[in-house]
């Protein structure tokens, strides 16, 4: 798997998890289109400039995000994470 890329979607990345060593939690869903989306490879934690918002992006296994979530604080998505995964090793980049 690639160093994950500065951007995602046009926001910053600032920190990343990846998730093969990690089962979901099942408390949670992830729905595109109707469609329930998962196998994620990894997770960005990313903000846009000039936003105090952070956003998960769950990504495959090139980057390419699949689906988001978004959260008031870096702190927050985290959580989120944790609560999908189980504790994440999340790194900063």
């Amino acid at each position: 798997m690639d160093a994950p890329p500065e951007f995602l979607d046009g926001a910053r990345v600032l920190q990343v998890a990846r998730l093969s060593h990690s089962q979901p939690t099942g408390r949670t869903r992830h729905v595109v289109d109707g469609v329930d989306v998962g196998g994620f490879a990894t997770i960005a934690i990313a903000r846009y400039d000039g936003s105090d918002r952070a956003y998960l992006f769950y990504c495959d296994t090139d980057w390419n995000v699949v689906t988001d979530t978004e959260h008031p604080s870096v702190t927050a998505a985290i959580e989120q994470a944790n609560f999908e995964f189980g504790l994440l090793p999340f790194r900063e980049v």
